[in-house]
């Protein structure tokens, strides 16, 4: 070969190819981006947001003379209009450099395209997309590229206004105009008309551009294939042979397989516009042309930029001699181009994608020898449809999570069979260069294995394809040694293989060429409306998982020469999560709602109404009003209803939980506003409710767990046990708060007023008849069911904090009874020594004050503790069903302390039993708080005087209450209606805790209480009736106090207060009660 002649290697021609392609697309986005920020210009209110220049009133004759007169300014005789930029130059030179410059690079860009084109000619290179694919897809698109870059320069309207005022500003800060100005000019100029124009230019490149057009006969009407002719040959089936379900997907045109419709559409177009000539002489030409014509009216030219394809056609060739038939048939065309072919097809895709999917997911290992289907499959559903997006995600996640099988797979195929192949390959001749090449193929398929996949090696094939790319450039130039317009076979056997190639190293890459749908990130407002409309529409609102999905494809439409795109990919996304996840919240708390009103209807009280019926239905007695309806027993919502019936709920039930719960933000209910608490009113749901409530919206959300992997009781056991402290994570009030509150600020409260009274007998709190009836039952709230339900929802560090609270009013109590000892000190130590002399103890008694009032403190202790009592029976009894081992060795270990144990360590033992809810002879919450009390200007000695004192003082006040008409005992209620026989409790309790703390004998201190006490015998020597109308009433304390106690015997009770005495005052309360009841 000569010297003069060029090699076909040093042509570069796919390095150039690549580089312009991807050159081309940046430019692209620069020159959007410009088109756009005028727009924003143009529309905005904003002053700032534009240049000065281009919006002041006084600078606006100078930019529309700069325009008119584009692309010559003449300066110098234009002084006075041009003269108020002078100020602006340096201004106009920093802002619109960036602009100008764009402009540059898009002239820049078109001198490379027409030089790279001219080469193309000059070398006859031969194109075919069925043979060298990569060469001619590379080619076309260079060419619509090119094509589509002009089209949006000529939209720019700012352009001669932008580039003039730059060329002005630079020309008076540097004495010259920029030396690119004048071809810039003067192409803007030219390309007015850019299709026009390009027509023109392209006149030499028609050989080629049309040679590579035709070559898509074997492609493009094969493709363009109607939905019957789709649904007829079974495309995308596989299960439509089974008997070839595992055999591979295989075509001689692979890589035109999944090749965008929409991109075959714009190459025809652009290119048929550009060499139109061949329309009249190729029936080929002029049935592709027809045929893209009648697919669509518009074209997406890039983003958001369309072209409307009938009316610049007709435009262009309007003024073309001769071309009236081609006129003609566009008008045909355009009123062909309906758009039920497409809807047809969506319909088609639609049920052929889901049985992909549906396939693939229950057998993964399919997308080895089948993946061609699912990129067919992706490439076809590549248009703005709910249905189609959501099935496309779901082929999209198969592939992404079986990537490592589709690699085992075809790491195999090409170190198995296609490196085999192609060894085996008989070429007539092969230049060393080409020989080179192929070798190398060889050698890097045999060199693959299954293992580097299991290791989980990096593949890279880019080479590889740049080779191949390489390869079809040299062999397809005119007289070429290794002509592969001789070698079809060869061009079909590597595009395969590249296909393989692809499935191990180049996946994610694959995803996007078949199935990006960036575009929707500049239709916004058009993308949120079908959001809203697919949560709206019931049958579709099982899809809204896939428009979060689809803003992971924004990314892809970024490029590298303009990196200061930022898109809303993330806010968008985080939208419709927010508002799927709204969606899954209200939908799940209808649910828990309904739940909650059905547990409701099965509680106790409500049976009430349906007893009194029929015992009134028995007794033929009227049942209310006439017309009043019959109340709805459970279980009718269980009945068979109308399918018209069927909710919005029940769909979204059925088709929708699976896919946006997951989504779902599981706190969706707020346990504290379920307790229906008002401040106000002090008003507060039942413990027993509210536990069913809870249980009936855990039993719905554990549901959850059959549709997502999320544990549930994880989340239970995170919300409630925030529960059962006194504030949540976030610092807001709790159920254990409001109940304590509740229960100490409301229902005590009643008690010590004297409207509530605790009833032994029944174990609970009852109300008393009175003149201003109380707004709740006290029953309904402090009975055995209704203090279990409170411990099954406070659990025990929410008892804990209840009983806390509880002895911190106690100790309160305790304060102020010591402030009332040392008032009496002196009498009372009198007292102390004077208890076998009952008329100077009488005397002494007389000197006491505030008697009244120790009673009554000492009342409200018992009370409290009283309600403490039930609370840690009930939190045993629960303890008992969930932890019945544990309680028992807790239980075991506290019935067998020693005796002679250490205070500190039995003190321990009662701690961990009190938590289990177990009775213990001494309160260890009782002894912490009263322990806080030590104040430090009193000597322990003093301290455990006043103590003692206090006994006294309690012991000698008794005899007081016989004159009360509320001490009457009650044998029904086995207790007090004024509640002193919480007195045995607060007494024992109370001196336990006092000499535990001190350090006494409580057995030695409960003894002098007795002592004390026997003053009582001195009410039967009282003639006074008023005085001793409840004496009998009265005495029983005594035997309330010692059966309480376990640090007293009846044998000593005997010692100080005859047992007749007791057996007498029991039978006189007994028969009193009887004579009262008849």
């Amino acid at each position: 070969m000569s010297r003069g002649v060029i090699q076909p290697s040093q042509q570069k021609l796919a390095e150039k190819l690549t580089i312009l392609n991807d050159r081309g697309i940046g430019m692209l986005t620069r020159v959007y981006n410009i088109k756009k920020q005028g727009q924003v210009w143009k529309a905005c209110g904003d002053p700032k947001a534009k240049p000065s220049y281009l919006v002041d009133k006084n600078l606006e004759s100078a930019v529309k003379f700069i325009v008119r007169k584009f692309p010559a300014v003449e300066t110098r005789n234009n002084n006075q209009q041009l003269a108020q930029l002078q100020k602006e130059k340096s201004e106009i030179l920093k802002n619109l450099a960036l602009y100008y410059f764009t402009f540059v690079d898009v002239m820049e860009f078109k001198d490379h395209v027409c030089e790279l084109l001219n080469t193309i000619d000059a070398c006859q290179v031969f194109f075919d997309i069925t043979v060298n694919f990569d060469l001619t897809k590379n080619y076309l698109d260079l060419v619509v590229t090119y094509t589509t870059l002009m089209i949006i320069l000529s939209r720019i309207e700012e352009r001669k206004a932008i580039i003039g005022l730059y060329n002005y500003a630079h020309e008076m800060t540097h004495g010259a105009s920029d030396r690119e100005y004048p071809r810039l000019g003067q192409m803007i100029v030219d390309y007015e008309n850019p299709l026009k124009k390009m027509m023109e230019e392209f006149v030499p490149h028609g050989k080629s551009l049309s040679d590579a057009l035709i070559s898509l006969q074997m492609v493009y009407p094969r493709r363009n294939l109607s939905a019957d002719q789709w649904r007829n040959a079974q495309l995308l089936s596989l299960i439509s042979a089974p008997s070839t379900m595992l055999n591979p997907a295989q075509s001689d045109t692979m890589p035109c397989e999944y090749l965008s419709l929409d991109a075959m559409e714009k190459w025809i177009v652009f290119g048929f516009i550009l060499c139109h000539a061949v329309l009249n002489s190729d029936a080929a030409a002029l049935s592709l042309w027809k045929l893209a014509l009648q697919s669509s009216t518009c074209l997406c030219l890039f983003r958001d930029e369309v072209f409307h394809i009938h009316k610049a056609a007709e435009d262009l060739f309007v003024n073309i001699r001769g071309y009236n038939k081609r006129i003609n048939d566009i008008r045909e065309c355009k009123e062909q181009a309906l758009g039920s072919m497409h809807r047809e097809r969506r319909k088609f895709l639609r049920s052929a994608l889901k049985e992909l999917a549906t396939v693939l997911a229950d057998q993964p290992g399919l997308l080895g020898p089948k993946a061609l289907f699912v990129f067919m499959a992706l490439s076809f559903a590549q248009q703005i449809h709910t249905e189609l997006i959501f099935y496309m995600e779901e082929l999209r996640a198969h592939v992404r999570k079986y990537g490592p099988v589709m690699q085992r797979y075809y790491v195999q195929y090409l170190s198995g069979f296609d490196a085999v192949v192609l060894n085996e390959l008989n070429l007539s001749v092969c230049p060393e260069d080409e020989s080179i090449i192929m070798s190398s193929f060889v050698n890097t398929m045999t060199s693959l294995s299954v293992k580097q996949v299991e290791d989980g090696e990096v593949f890279d094939f880019r080479g590889m394809r740049l080779d191949w790319f390489r390869l079809q450039a040299y062999t397809s130039v005119s007289k070429a040694s290794l002509g592969i317009s001789d070698h079809k076979e060869l061009g079909k056997m590597m595009n395969t293989i590249i296909f393989h190639t692809k499935m191990v190293d180049s996946l994610v890459e694959m995803l996007v060429e078949t199935s990006d749908l960036s575009i929707f990130c500049f239709y916004s407002r058009a993308f949120e409306k079908m959001f809203q409309q697919c949560l709206e529409l019931p049958s579709q609102s099982r899809h809204s998982i896939c428009f979060p999905l689809l803003c992971t494809h924004f990314m892809s439409c970024t490029h590298e020469l303009c990196p200061e795109e930022v898109h809303r990919s993330l806010s968008l996304c985080n939208m419709f999560l927010d508002e799927m996840a709204k969606q899954a919240r209200n939908l799940i708390t209808d649910i828990c709602t309904e739940q909650c009103t059905l547990s409701d209807q099965l509680l106790p009280k409500h049976c009430a109404k349906t007893i009194s019926q029929a015992v009134n239905k028995k007794s033929k007695k009227a049942t209310g009003k006439k017309g009043e309806p019959e109340r709805e027993k459970p279980g009718v919502e269980s009945m068979r209803k109308n399918r018209l019936l069927v909710t919005k709920s029940h769909w979204k039930i059925n088709n929708g939980s699976k896919y946006y719960i997951f989504y779902v933000f599981l706190q969706i209910w707020s346990i504290v506003g379920m307790t229906m608490y008002n401040q106000a009113t002090q008003e507060i749901a039942k413990p027993s409710e509210l536990l069913t409530s809870v249980r009936a919206y855990m039993t719905v959300l554990q549901s959850i767990e059959n549709y997502v992997t999320i544990d549930i009781t994880r989340v239970f056991n995170n919300v409630l046990l925030q529960q059962t402290q006194h504030l949540d994570s976030h610092g807001e009030p709790t159920i254990t708060s409001l109940y304590t509150n509740w229960y100490l600020e409301t229902l005590l409260r009643q008690v010590s007023n004297g409207h509530i009274a605790y009833f032994p007998a029944m174990k609970a709190f009852v109300n008393l008849p009175t003149e201003n009836e109380l707004t709740f039952n006290a029953e309904e709230y402090s009975d055995i069911s209704e203090m279990r339900s409170l411990s099954e929802l406070l659990g025990p560090y929410g008892m804990k904090f209840l009983s806390e609270s509880l002895m911190w009013h106690i100790s309160s109590q305790v304060a102020e009874l010591k402030k009332l000892v040392v008032e009496n000190m002196e009498v009372l130590t009198q007292m102390r020594t004077s208890f076998d002399k009952p008329d100077h103890m009488a005397a002494l008694f007389k000197k006491l004050t505030s008697v009244d009032s120790v009673l009554k403190r000492m009342t409200i202790i018992g009370v409290i503790l009283s309600f403490r009592s039930l609370a840690q029976e009930a939190l045993r009894d629960v303890l008992s069903c969930h932890i019945p081992f544990l309680v028992s060795s807790v239980e075991d270990f506290k019935d067998h302390i020693p005796r002679e144990t250490d205070m500190k360590v039995a003190m321990n033992v009662y701690e961990l039993s009190s938590a289990a809810g177990l009775p213990c002879e001494i309160d260890p919450a009782l002894v912490v708080a009263l322990s806080s009390q030590k104040s430090e200007n009193i000597s322990p000695e003093e301290e455990y005087k006043i103590a003692c004192l206090l006994m006294v003082f309690v012991a000698v006040s008794l005899p007081t209450l016989a004159s009360n008409v509320m001490s009457q005992y009650s044998p029904a209620i086995e207790g007090h209606c004024n509640n002193i026989h919480c007195l045995a409790k607060a007494i024992n309790q109370i001196a336990a805790a006092l000499f535990t703390i001190h350090k006494g004998s409580i057995e030695d201190r409960l003894k002098e209480f007795l002592l004390a006490s026997s003053s009582l015998l001195k009410i039967g020597q009282e003639t006074d009736k008023m005085t001793t109308r409840n004496r009998e009433s009265v005495y029983l304390l005594l035997d309330m106090i010692v059966q309480e106690s376990p640090f007293l015997t009846m044998d000593l009770l005997e010692s100080c207060f005859p047992y007749v005495l007791l057996r007498n005052a029991y039978h006189a309360v007994y028969k009193q009660s009887i004579s009262a009841n008849a």
